[in-house]
């Protein structure tokens, strides 16, 4: 078709109204108060964008005090914003708190490692040398030496993180950066797995998600067996009763917190016959505790080559046993396009996945995206992760603009907090709204994310329904107070 002279004014506002109509977003229908508070943001928005330092454009980790003076993210604090869909066990709480409140905890013990790392032990007695610590020392004895333990905590803290000054010299590769982020999981794992810290610990990451003003969770966890100071080992059934326990006083101190769920958590590193016996205790570990276990997932590095279809033996157990066990599958978490990693997008549509963690190779495989649309398959966006984890540099240039634009099935989530120096889910809100989403994302965008998080949650239909109502209330009181 050739055009002739000027098009015609009025059909372009129609095609620019249907292309923002299909945006995550588009549809929704703005009260007069919630326009205000929209103009608003798009005016915080256009000044933050021509600031000659945008956040979103720059390493979170040096980003990070820019976005805590931004009026945007002031706002995107105090919104409700549902649930987080996909966060890791290990990462739930500060390393801050791990440090200053657990590690001063009476028969804490530390090891330095052959590999520059720490390892952490409660124990009644001296503990035993084994393979990777010969020498534990008592915290007690050893910050007495020392005086001033500051810049000893600061030390501990560096092994429990990412966070860094200078990320770009620190993680010059995704190999590097991988292999710190998979020792902070170790270093940690003696502290939050000792029982009785176990349940201050959940307890304390509810906390923070509240006063992010989330009110529901979904978390990941690999259900790791918990010590006394004995010794004694407690099993996975004494973790989901603790979990559940915990949950529950939360609830009654907190009567507007919805709730929270585990997706049982593998790392991929195991065998396939390791895999499927976790299956299939996930199996009946989701009949004995129907409120709690939401599900299954692989963890652990996509790019380490054990993709989901290396697992199908074990992952097509629930389907031979004829019973459903929901996936939430990381897939996509990669940019290594056309290798067999970058197939996992694919298989998990074909293991019915519930939801995909992350989705950054999503965009580049259109039939997957259109059936992952059509199933109502969300996207767990992590942006922060993806940044860090060296995906992307600049947010703008996230693959995830081509589905908010699109309208895909989005929710927003913080994957690995601790690790990355964030609480909550305003920090990767903002980088969504404002990075990825650019000038065209608006109230309504983040109204619909907000609610996806309910939507998409692994929810029976009637809690969905009260957690639907809850949300919006509280939706409601925001727009009020802020208009």
């Amino acid at each position: 078709m050739v055009c002739h002279g000027v098009p015609d004014p009025a059909q372009r506002d129609t095609l620019m109204r249907q292309e923002a109509s299909r945006q995550i977003g588009g549809k929704v229908t703005l009260t007069a108060a919630e326009q205000r508070l929209n103009d608003h943001l798009h005016w915080l928005k256009e000044q933050e964008m021509s600031s000659a330092h945008f956040p979103p454009a720059i390493h979170f980790f040096k980003a990070k005090p820019l976005i805590q003076r931004s009026s945007i993210f002031s706002l995107l604090q105090k919104m409700p914003k549902g649930g987080a869909l996909h966060i890791h066990s290990s990462t739930l709480v500060s390393v801050d708190w791990l440090v200053k409140n657990v590690t001063y905890r009476p028969n804490c013990y530390i090891c330095f490692t052959w590999d520059n790392s720490v390892r952490f032990l409660f124990s009644n007695g001296q503990p035993f040398p084994r393979w990777d610590c010969f020498y534990w020392q008592l915290l007690e004895t050893l910050r007495a030496k020392i005086g001033d333990p500051t810049e000893f905590d600061n030390s501990l803290m560096q092994n429990l993180t990412l966070f860094t000054e200078d990320p770009d010299i620190a993680y010059p590769s995704q190999a590097i950066v991988w292999e710190k982020f998979e020792k902070a999981f170790i270093a940690a794992a003696g502290l939050i797995t000792h029982a009785p810290v176990l349940k201050d610990y959940l307890y304390k990451g509810l906390e923070d998600l509240y006063k992010d003003n989330i009110m529901y969770l979904e978390l990941r966890s690999g259900l790791s067996r918990t010590y006394e100071l004995d010794g004694s080992i407690h099993d996975k059934v004494w973790y989901l009763n603790t979990f559940q326990e915990v949950i529950q006083q939360f609830k009654a101190d907190h009567q507007d917190f919805l709730g929270a769920r585990i997706i049982v958590a593998v790392h991929r590193a195991l065998s396939v016959s390791e895999v499927k016996a976790v299956v299939k205790e996930t199996i009946q570990m989701q009949k004995d505790f129907p409120e709690v276990v939401a599900g299954f997932d692989l963890v652990g590095r996509e790019d380490s080559r054990r993709t989901l279809w290396y697992f199908r033996e074990a992952l097509s157990l629930p389907s031979e046993l004829g019973v459903e066990l929901p996936y939430f599958f990381h897939a996509g978490e990669t940019d290594d396009e056309g290798t067999a990693v970058d197939g996992n997008i694919l298989d998990a549509l074909l293991f019915n996945t519930t939801r995909i963690g992350h989705g950054y190779a999503l965009a580049h495989h259109p039939l997957a995206k259109e059936l992952s649309r059509n199933r109502n398959v969300a996207v767990e966006l992590c942006p922060i992760s993806n940044q860090v984890l060296k995906l992307v540099s600049d947010l703008r240039n996230h693959p995830a603009a081509v589905l908010m634009a699109e309208g895909h099935p989005l929710v927003i989530s913080s994957d690995d907090p601790s690790l990355f120096g964030t609480t909550g889910l305003s920090y990767d809100f903002y980088q969504a709204f404002v990075g990825i989403g650019g000038l065209k994302a608006n109230l309504g965008t983040l109204k619909d994310l907000a609610a996806n998080s309910i939507r998409y949650s692994s929810l029976p239909p009637h809690l969905k329904e009260t957690g639907l109502a809850m949300w919006r209330s509280k939706w409601d009181m925001f727009i009020f107070g802020n208009s």
